[in-house]
């Protein structure tokens, strides 16, 4: 495409590009699927008479949000087939998500794991509303429902979202201050700190796609998720220090054992402790912690 950077098509697709994975990615929660979703939007935009559309936007969104239903559809399929829980692919992202708190919020890995608990039109329905505030018209046309039918869909979602997400918007500074006592406790295997920083109903969810050991199913309880990690820390003897890093618009950990990078910590905090850890170690899933990706919701 740069080689056509004249081009009002490609200059127009690539202006609202980190828009519009931003879209695929929050309805798929995977970066590799977002970018696949965006060749095939490309390959529609210039295939489409310019001449005719009134407001580009509007319209590379749509095609991206059919794209995408069409993929989460047949990702669901796999994805019940996957090795363990599944988690988002974490994203490297930029200071400026950090900053805004309504796009950080919005692909938080907490939030995207409520998303996962949607149907795929729901899903796409309530990210178009509540994140990127489309009209129902417009979203009606995109999934392929009468406005109506979204009203209602938009609502059903909100309500099944609103039950399941943080009560309340934790500051950065308070996650990375319970991060940081984690980090420590987590590096000395200092069983009491561990209780001290988690909440007694903590959920640890690790992602290791049959590649990385991780546990079978969501460990939870404080008790429960000490002694898996002192446990797996004494099996494998390794040696375990953690980077702060920035994943998904909010604070998270870089693990390392014996010095290797082993994966990425994201968590939720509410009252100053840790209620939700989210270990992503499957390696086919880190390939976008090295370099930032950038996100937008305008």
């Amino acid at each position: 495409m740069t080689d056509h950077a004249t081009d009002p098509a490609t200059e127009t697709f690539v202006a609202h590009r980190n828009l519009l994975f931003t879209v695929a990615y929050e309805m798929l929660g995977s970066a590799a699927d977002a970018e696949d979703v965006l060749q095939e939007t490309w390959l529609r935009w210039v295939k489409a008479d310019l001449g005719q559309v009134r407001d580009a936007r509007a319209y590379l969104v749509r095609i991206t949000t059919r794209q995408a239903l069409n993929r989460l559809r047949a990702v669901k399929r796999r994805r019940e087939a996957y090795v363990g829980p599944w988690l988002p692919e974490p994203l490297l992202t930029t200071p400026d998500v950090a900053e805004d708190v309504e796009l950080a919020e919005s692909v938080s890995m907490a939030l995207m794991l409520v998303l996962e608990t949607l149907s795929p039109t729901e899903r796409a329905v309530f990210v178009l509303r509540e994140v990127f505030d489309v009209g129902y018209d417009e979203i009606a046309a995109a999934v392929g429902k009468s406005t109506a039918a979204v009203r209602q869909i938009a609502h059903r979602a909100r309500q099944h979202v609103d039950a399941r997400r943080p009560r309340k918007t934790v500051s950065p500074s308070e996650t990375r201050a319970a991060l940081e006592s984690f980090r420590r406790a987590l590096e000395t295997r200092d069983p009491q700190d561990l209780l001290d920083v988690l909440a007694p109903d903590v959920v640890l969810v690790s992602d290791g796609g049959g590649i990385k050991r991780a546990a079978v199913r969501p460990v939870v309880g404080a008790g429960k998720v000490v002694r898996f990690y002192l446990g797996s820390s004494a099996r494998t003897g390794a040696t375990i220090t953690c980077e702060p890093t920035l994943v998904n618009g909010g604070p998270a950990l870089a693990v390392r054992l014996d010095g290797e990078f082993d994966g990425i910590m994201a968590v939720r905090v509410e009252d100053a402790r840790i209620t939700g850890l989210y270990y992503v170690r499957n390696p086919e899933k880190l390939t976008r912690v090295e370099a930032e990706t950038p996100l937008a919701l305008r």
